[in-house]
């Protein structure tokens, strides 16, 4: 089964950047689409980005249009998402997540990391 570790999180100003990393242990990791979903304290989880297995097709919350950007490298096994002019309303714990299938990891993927927080201070 494959596992999935994310790093990368922690404090950042309003307007600054961060890139978030996911690592998946196991094998197969190219034939698994990849999402990026946050959840902030009080809120439920959200869908903020997500990409094929090829990386050829990427997906991506409204919110988050044009600053963030979900990128992966099939040979280092991980998943990326680099972040940028980040929002204090941004602050949350951050996950990685995966399934087979591409509709499936925008809304109920069946694996997920533990999560790494994101704190945008003001």
């Amino acid at each position: 089964q494959v596992q999935l570790v994310e790093s990368g999180g922690g404090l950042v100003q309003a307007g600054g950047s961060l890139r978030l990393s996911c690592a998946a242990s196991g094998r197969s990791f190219s034939a698994y689409a990849m999402g990026w979903f946050r959840q902030a304290p009080g809120k439920e989880r959200e869908f903020v980005a997500a990409i094929d297995w090829s990386g050829g097709s990427t997906y991506y919350a409204n919110s988050v249009k044009g600053r963030f950007t979900i990128s992966r490298d099939n040979v280092k096994n991980t998943v990326y998402l680099q972040m940028s002019s980040l929002k204090p309303e941004e602050t949350a714990v951050y996950y990685c997540a995966l399934d087979r299938a591409l509709v499936v990891v925008t809304t109920t993927p069946r694996t997920w990391g533990l999560g790494t927080q994101v704190t945008v201070s003001s």
